[in-house]
């Protein structure tokens, strides 16, 4: 651990940040908590540069550059030269990578470690221990690549169901691993379950040393004061809330036949986003109290949460960190859902809302009942937690130890190293 004088003198100045991030072609959770994280920083006076591609750029591409693709996703000289650039003429203290996959590459780990600059990597999803990044396949949750090794994931295709594709990801993941990259980065998981899962692989502890592991989960600013829940009855019918994408592994077949169970005495269930099973969701609703909503922009989402007596996450996989929960959370709005993984280590039973069995229709029906009879002690509970581990005054706090930190174990690396040339 640092010591005090260290801890003191890193406070005073700020780390300048580069953030490190490669948009997937459909925005998502991932590109939020960017743009979160850098008003954060930027707010409490670091500098920040940000370096990003956009996998839209593979569109355009020509014939002979997509054919080079494969080698850019594991090593992309381009993107170590820019990020060796960067890091010289603005004079970085912390490289800050979310995703690197495809364009950027893990090529941008080396050039930060060649300038001497430590490395923060973000864990959103599994991708480091399972290439399909969700450890889920088939329909019911798969640690095989955990367990067997990762040529599962080559014999099930499990990136994008292509076991072409799902072999490039393997090979980058064991080449890095065998170059010990890995091991000098530093890493920040959004829950202790993550943390778990990334550290162990076949068994047994893996390359990366716990100590440089740290959890902080994602944060959202508080809604606009202006946003107040609105009373039940006097403006409108009792409400539910589903928001996310339209996909068999978000539950979205439990969550409609919960609705079909309940009947007549079934809330209003407002379900908001789009995906590969909108048509399905359109046609399932007919005859059941449910409106579709659609995709709607952040602050109308963020209305309707406020509007609703809980947000509901059926989720049948471990998710990466439910940033809707804690959205819930800030409006004063509990939150049922799937006793699995991260959404169910984020929720307290009773507490901050209500757990159910994954995939099971009658114990969500229940789990809503609950919500309906439930006073006002859940909310303001949910507005507590919020404060105390989701506010970006918590986050900052949080994200500026681990800054200190990282930064204090790399100059004594540096050191260790010139004693050892000397």
């Amino acid at each position: 651990m640092p010591d005090n004088t260290t801890l003191r003198n890193d406070k005073n100045k700020k780390a300048k940040i580069l953030i490190v991030h490669n948009h997937y072609q459909i925005p998502g959770g991932e590109d939020t908590v960017v743009e979160n994280e850098k008003k954060l920083l930027e707010e409490n006076g670091h500098e920040v540069v940000l370096y990003t591609r956009n996998n839209n750029e593979i569109k355009t591409m020509s014939r002979l550059k997509k054919l080079l693709l494969p080698i850019m996703t594991v090593c992309n000289p381009r993107s170590a030269r820019d990020v060796k650039q960067i890091i010289k003429s603005e004079g970085i203290d912390i490289v800050h990578v979310h995703n690197t996959l495809n364009l950027i590459s893990p090529s941008v780990y080396y050039a930060a470690v060649t300038c001497g600059v430590p490395v923060v990597q973000t864990i959103h999803n599994f991708r480091f221990i399972c290439p399909g990044a969700a450890l889920y396949r088939d329909g019911h949750i798969c640690e095989d690549c955990i367990q067997k090794g990762l040529g599962c994931a080559i014999k099930h295709g499990c990136y994008r169901n292509s076991k072409a594709q799902t072999l490039i990801l393997v090979i980058s993941v064991l080449l890095h691993k065998a170059a010990g990259i890995y091991g000098k980065l530093n890493y920040i998981c959004l829950t202790g379950f993550n943390r778990e899962k990334l550290l162990t692989l076949n068994g047994k502890r893996e390359v990366i040393p716990p100590s440089q592991v740290f959890v902080k989960p994602n944060f959202t600013f508080s809604p606009p004061s202006g946003m107040q829940k609105r009373r039940e009855g006097q403006d409108g019918p009792m409400s539910f809330i589903y928001v996310g994408r339209l996909d068999e592994l978000k539950g979205i077949q439990t969550l409609f036949e919960a609705w079909s169970l309940m009947g007549e005495e079934a809330p209003l269930l407002r379900v908001c986003g789009s995906g590969p099973m909108q048509d399905w969701c359109v046609q399932r609703s007919q005859g059941l109290h449910v409106e579709m909503k659609g995709f709607l922009d952040s602050a109308s989402v963020n209305q309707l949460i406020a509007d609703s007596r809980a947000l509901i996450m059926p989720t049948l996989w471990y998710e990466g960190f439910g940033m809707t929960v804690i959205e819930a959370f800030s409006c004063g709005v509990p939150v049922i859902c799937s006793d699995l993984g991260n959404a169910g280590s984020l929720v307290e039973e009773g507490v901050t809302g209500w757990k159910f069995r994954p995939g099971d229709a009658q114990a969500l029906a229940q789990a809503v009942r609950k919500a309906m009879g439930d006073g006002s002690g859940v909310r303001d509970n949910a507005r507590r937690v919020f404060a105390e581990k989701y506010s970006p005054e918590a986050n900052y706090r949080r994200l500026e130890e681990i800054y200190m930190e990282v930064r204090h174990a790399n100059r004594s690396a540096g050191s260790q190293r010139r004693k050892f040339r000397k």
